[in-house]
């Protein structure tokens, strides 16, 4: 059973687990995969052939990639989310000011997704992209999100999938976690210091609608080197802060 008490369906998961895996490889073969996920080559056949009946992976000699079915079912969750067209331009207009990396990011079964991202014409090249998923707890705009969240839904995130060390800037107690969600609560305002990459900084803001429910939440990132002391603490903040104000009146009166 799962975490929900819901019996498990073990063929489904089956192929999930298989889709994941060849995500993250970028392309395998029936025997890799087998060995990896210590399946039967018989069931890893018979589900890729599944899969690839049903157009969601391609067969390129013998090894299987993700097909862009996929795509087509991301584009279409990520155009329901709200925040994504009122937040699409102003994260576009952010990177293009600070010259950075900047990304809009939803909170999904306890993880943080990016919708969308932008680069500047001096943003560093990170693994950031359209439907990464991250741990809210070491960036900037997931730290903004579980700051605007009730402290039940904060507990049960945390719950799930605790609190890891990403780097070792990373806040792993729950205590110190709570201290700064509350700060950044009365700021508006959210900063990762290399506590989701080494080198890299972040701002971020939450994105709320009229009733104060959490929507999202948009960030700036860069390098250590360029962001320090008051373009760190000031001017990045400052940039945030109007972005997400832009995009709470579009949400409010779209």
């Amino acid at each position: 059973m799962d975490d929900t008490g819901t019996p498990a369906v073990k063929s489904v998961e089956t192929t999930l687990r298989i889709v994941e895996a060849l995500h993250d490889s970028g392309g395998a073969g029936v025997t890799e995969l087998a060995d990896e996920l210590a399946f039967p080559k018989s069931t890893v056949h018979n589900h890729l052939q599944t899969l690839e009946r049903n157009e969601y992976v391609v067969n390129e000699d013998g090894t299987y990639r993700v097909g862009t079915r996929f795509l087509e079912l991301g584009a279409h969750a990520r155009d329901r989310r709200a925040v994504y067209e009122v937040a699409r331009p102003e994260v576009d207009r952010i990177a293009e000011e600070t010259g950075e990396l900047s990304g809009v990011v939803v909170e999904e079964h306890g993880r943080g997704v990016f919708l969308h991202r932008a680069k500047g014409d001096r943003a560093v090249h990170v693994d950031t992209y359209a439907g990464k998923r991250i741990y809210l707890h070491g960036a900037a705009l997931g730290k903004a999100v579980l700051a605007n969240l009730p402290a039940e839904r904060v507990d049960e995130i945390v719950d799930r999938h605790g609190l890891p060390a990403l780097t070792e800037n990373t806040i792993t107690d729950r205590e110190e976690l709570a201290d700064e969600l509350a700060e950044i609560r009365e700021a508006g305002i959210a900063f990762d210091d290399e506590e989701r990459l080494e080198g890299l900084r972040s701002v971020g803001a939450a994105v709320t609608d009229p009733d104060g429910d959490v929507l999202g939440a948009v960030s700036v990132a860069g390098p250590t080197t360029r962001l320090q002391d008051e373009r760190f603490r000031e001017e990045i903040p400052e940039v945030v802060r109007s972005a997400v104000n832009v995009i709470d009146l579009n949400v409010t009166y779209s």
